[in-house]
């Protein structure tokens, strides 16, 4: 099962974030009623490039009530929407709703955009830069937060 972003970011709101191995479960249920492999490793890729893309942001454990497991929470460059069949995943999955804090999530953003600039910097990937100057005004309209001087040395 293709899986975007945007999707990965719809399926985690239904919820306010999902643990990483929840949101592999939740998209091997969508899987299985679709009838395509449901291993809830297959999407560990997706996953990944979702959280590359700012699609979803990783919350730290302790950041979220309820569990003491990193949660990832759609991010700014998301615009969710569920893949078919997903309002099914609240019957299906045993997780309760959670209550994100928007700081602390824009926080988290925002120190994972710096670590990702310098590291494109020191990489001299001009690619990568000209994405991160677009999700640095998503993030700081999402997450409130100044990455203007950032952005500068990106620029």
């Amino acid at each position: 099962m293709d899986v975007t972003g945007d999707e990965l970011a719809g399926v985690v709101e239904l919820f306010g974030g999902l643990t990483r191995e929840e949101l592999r479960n939740g998209l091997a249920e969508l899987a299985f009623k679709r009838g395509e492999e449901y291993d809830p490793d297959v999407f560990a890729d997706d996953i990944q490039a979702g959280i590359e893309g700012y699609y979803l942001i990783a919350l730290e454990s302790g950041d979220v009530e309820g569990t003491d497991e990193p949660v990832l929470v759609a991010g700014p460059a998301a615009f969710p929407e569920l893949p078919e069949d997903a309002r099914d995943l609240v019957h299906i999955l045993d997780v309760d709703e959670r209550a994100i804090d928007r700081e602390t999530a824009g926080r988290r953003a925002a120190e994972r955009f710096r670590a990702d600039a310098a590291q494109a910097l020191d990489d001299g990937d001009d690619d990568r830069i000209t994405t991160l100057i677009d999700v640095s005004y998503e993030l700081e309209a999402w997450g409130d937060v100044d990455l203007a001087d950032v952005r500068d040395r990106l620029d």
